[in-house]
Order: structure tokens, then sequence, then C-alpha cells
């Protein structure tokens, strides 16, 4: 509902109003703006309650600390100063939106145009992609760390491993070891990859 209401306001951005007439005489895109408007406020509106709805009963102690949930808590504040209207949660929530996803897709989708049409740039650009992925990994892994089982008993550097033993490999500690990565190891340097990941 959002798209199309964006997409209405792009078509008649240009367009000239005569503010009394458009008071009385609305065109189809008017009328289907002011229709998706009130639709989106309610859906808003609803989510709202289901928020307000599971404090209220006890289910939860707070609004939720996501930016809906502070939203919320503005706008059931008791300090009139701080309060928020509706209408500004709703503003709120459709900005957000917009601010948050329209803005990346649209970048994204220009990045990858510009690389289909410059094909020189797409092998560095892969090459360089390469390296700054595995360095936010090394920075920021997925997993803390990893268990596996030494199914016979095995050698590793001086230290023997006995047979059915769980051993944690603590990827957090390995990445960000200063023996292992230098003094900078917690500082984000993506051409440590520039040889690949076996250097």
């Amino acid at each position: 509902m959002l798209q199309k209401l964006a997409d209405i306001v792009s078509r008649n951005s240009n367009k000239s109003r005569i503010p009394i007439l458009s008071k009385f005489w609305k065109t189809d895109d008017d009328i289907e703006s002011e229709k998706l408007a009130r639709e989106i406020q309610d859906l808003v509106i609803e989510i709202v309650k289901k928020r307000e709805n599971k404090v209220s009963s006890g289910g939860a102690e707070s609004f939720g600390s996501d930016f809906l949930g502070l939203l919320v808590k503005a706008f059931n504040n008791s300090d009139k100063k701080n309060k928020i209207s509706m209408e500004d949660l709703v503003d709120e929530c459709k900005t957000f939106y917009f601010a948050g996803q329209e803005t990346v897709n649209a970048s994204l989708a220009w990045a990858v145009l510009v690389l289909a049409i410059h094909r020189d740039w797409q092998d560095k650009a892969r090459r360089e992609m390469s390296m700054i992925i595995n360095e936010t990994l090394r920075l920021y892994t997925p997993l803390n760390g990893v268990v596996r089982r030494a199914r016979r008993q095995v050698q590793v550097g001086k230290l023997v491993l006995p047979a059915e033993v769980d051993v944690l490999i603590p990827n957090m500690a390995l990445h960000h070891d200063p023996q292992l990565w230098g003094d900078d190891a917690h500082v984000f340097k993506p051409e440590r990859f520039e040889e690949g990941i076996a250097k």
C-alpha cells in the first residue's frame, strides 16, 4: 500500500493544483491516495492496539525496545510535552519504512545496474567485496564457537586429545586474537584478505 501511495505521489508531483477546486473535485488518484492512507493508518492502529493490549493484559512488561515500541510508548506518555499523536505515529512508521527499505533497495539496484554496464569493474568489485565479506565475518562471526568431537585419539600440535572428547573452538576469540591478526585485530581492515583466505 505504501508503494502504491508513493507511485501516486510521484505521478502527481509535477501537476499544478487549484486549491479551492481540489477540495470539491477529486481525481481518481486523489480518491485512491486517500483510501490507501486510511487503510495504512488502520493497519498501524491495529498493530499499536495489539502492543497496548499485550501490555495491559500482562503479556508483556513494556511496549518493546524496537522503533515501533518506542513510538507506542511516546503515544501513551502521560506527559503532554513528550506525547505524540496517532497521526505522528503513523507518519513516523511510513517514513521509517521508506527511509529504511526503499532507499536501500534503490541504491542496490543502481549499483547492480552500473556494474552490469561497466563490466571492467565487476572483477575488481568481486575481489574487493570478497575481502569486505571475509573481514566482516572475521570481526562479527555469526557463530561464537563451534563444538567438535574427537572420534578417535588425535594430536593437534603438541596437544593429544583422547577419543570421545568434545572440543569447543572459540571462533570469536580466534578471530580477535592479536597473536594471529596483529595489534589491530579489532580494526576493520579488509586488505587483510588481499591475498585470499589462506594467507
